[in-house]
This record gives C-alpha cells, structure tokens and sequence, in this order.
C-alpha cells in the first residue's frame, strides 16, 4: 500500500497541535533529534513537518523510515498509515527545501520505498491551511556534553570502504559487494554510465578526481569548512561541469549530503550517509574519493 502525494490531497485547515524543538530517535549507537511540528484535524490525515540541523545525528533523508515510524508509532499508534511527511534539511551554505516523502507500508508501523518531491513553503501552508514555522525553532538545545568533533573532508581509498548496504534500491544494487569483486573492478574499471538508476548513470572517476583536486585547491586558498562545498562546485561549473556530473559532485562536497563514516562502539567504520554513491563507485573501480569523517579519523585530511 502506497500513500497519496500531497497533489492528489485535499488541502484543509489544520491545527498545529505539536511543536517539539528536540524529538529524538536512537537510530544505532546515537540519538537523533530534530523539530517535530504535528498538524491535524477531525477526519483529515496529520501532517508532519521534521526540521533538522546537520549535526543532530542521521539526516532526515538518510532516515527518513525509521523518523516517520518512530512519529507514526508515538503519535498516532492505531492510525492505519503514517501521517503525510514532510522533511526539512538545514544546510549550511546551501539553500534548504521542504521535501514531501511517500512511503510504502509493509506493515503496523513499518515502512519503506521512501520516494521524495519538492514542494514550496506556500504549498505546505495551503495543505495544512495553517502556518508552518521554516526555522529550527528557539526551542533548540545543543546538547553540549554530546558535541561531536568537527567534521574534515578526507580522501580514502574507495576498496577500503565499509560494506554498502543500499536497501532502497533495485537489482543493479545487490545488498553488499564481495571483496574479490571490489578488487577485479579496481584492475578493469568501468567509465560508461548506466540507464539501470541516478547512482549509475555516470562516471564517478571524473567526479571523484574533480571533487579532490578542486577540494585540495579550496584548501590551499584559504576556503573555510562551511564554504568549501559551495566554493567547489561554483569552480566546477565554471570549468564547464554540467547536468549529471555537476550533480554528483554537489552530492559528494556537500557537508550534509556527502559520503560520511565514523567508527562504531568496535571500532569499525559504518556509513552515516552514502551508501549508494559508494556502491555505485565500487561497481566502477574507482581507486580514491573524498568522504566526511570525524576530525581524530586517522585517514589523511585534506
């Protein structure tokens, strides 16, 4: 069973009934927070709005399932589907946009296939028939006995990375990659895109090597963390990056989108976001990428 996108609902007015500045989620060895605001009437289906910061845990998209699972199961647990979501990313440097995401419902408070569209502040106010506050609100507390160290572009060699397990996506995206695979793909790369999905479609060595030898650059100029993202891709497009590959390469320097690890509890390195784009670089060969870790990571910063 599949949810309706906001086009096919009938905008009604709604009453903002909660506004939690620091809803929180354990999603694996951390807890998650964000702004939850519930907006509901008699007879109509609740809207959620999620407001996260890049520094609160997973990111709204990367976690988009368990958040609605976890709003759905606390705030409405004998609805037979989940509210209507909506998702609203904080990046630094970058222009934020409220995003709708669809769902299947595979069972009582289980969800997946999440599937994203853009939609306007002024659309979501018209489907709430409510104001819906943009910002983080004041209510927001850093927790600052849990501040994370800050967080370094580093280049990493792509065979060494973390096993992917990219569950949103079909066959050409086989849960894992063996280590032989990995190596036989390092000594007879692919270049070509494929048609298959987003993630295949071009070719990661040119985005790659472009992110690290612009990064590499930015740093030597003097760019600062929060910038750097915008800074390389604006020197990309200016070099003639477009479509695809200028995508690609916003994904990857962007500090709240780009391919991060950390070390969990054993010590072992887990994605906190990136999982496809790494499976997609392990199916070509590529040799070297730029990730996020944590500033003590023992990988060479840039």
């Amino acid at each position: 069973m599949s949810e309706e996108a906001t086009g096919h609902l009938q905008p009604a007015t709604r009453t903002r009934t909660v506004d939690d500045h620091m809803f929180s989620v354990r999603h694996g060895p951390r807890q998650a927070t964000f702004r939850l605001q519930l907006f509901t009437a008699s007879g109509l289906r609740p809207v959620a709005v999620a407001t996260q910061r890049t520094d609160e845990g997973k990111s709204l998209m990367n976690a988009a399932e368990r958040y609605a699972e976890a709003v759905w199961t606390r705030h409405f647990p004998h609805d037979p589907e989940p509210p209507i979501w909506i998702e609203y990313q904080l990046l630094p440097g970058a222009a934020s946009r409220f995003k709708e995401v669809t769902f299947t419902v595979t069972g009582p408070h289980q969800l997946s296939s999440p599937r994203w569209r853009h939609l306007t502040l002024e659309e979501l106010r018209r489907l709430v028939g409510a104001v819906v506050d943009p910002d983080r609100g004041e209510g927001y507390v850093s927790r600052v006995e849990e501040a994370e160290p800050q967080m370094i572009y580093t280049v990493v060699r792509v065979a060494g990375l973390p096993r992917p397990e990219p569950f949103r996506e079909p066959a050409c995206m086989p849960v894992g990659i063996p280590g032989w695979r990995r190596w036989i793909r390092q000594l007879f790369p692919r270049h070509r895109g494929r048609g298959c999905c987003w993630y295949h479609r071009g070719d990661w060595h040119r985005v790659s090597a472009t992110a690290v030898r612009l990064l590499v650059q930015a740093q030597q100029d003097g760019v600062d963390l929060e910038n750097i993202g915008v800074h390389v891709r604006d020197q990309a497009m200016a070099e003639g990056l477009t479509g695809w590959y200028l995508e690609a390469l916003s994904t990857l320097v962007s500090l709240g989108d780009g391919i991060a690890v950390e070390q969990d509890d054993d010590g072992h390195d887990q994605y906190l976001n990136g999982q496809h784009r790494a499976q997609a670089m392990l199916d070509a060969g590529v040799r070297t990428t730029v990730v996020l870790r944590w500033e003590e990571a023992l990988d060479q910063p840039i």
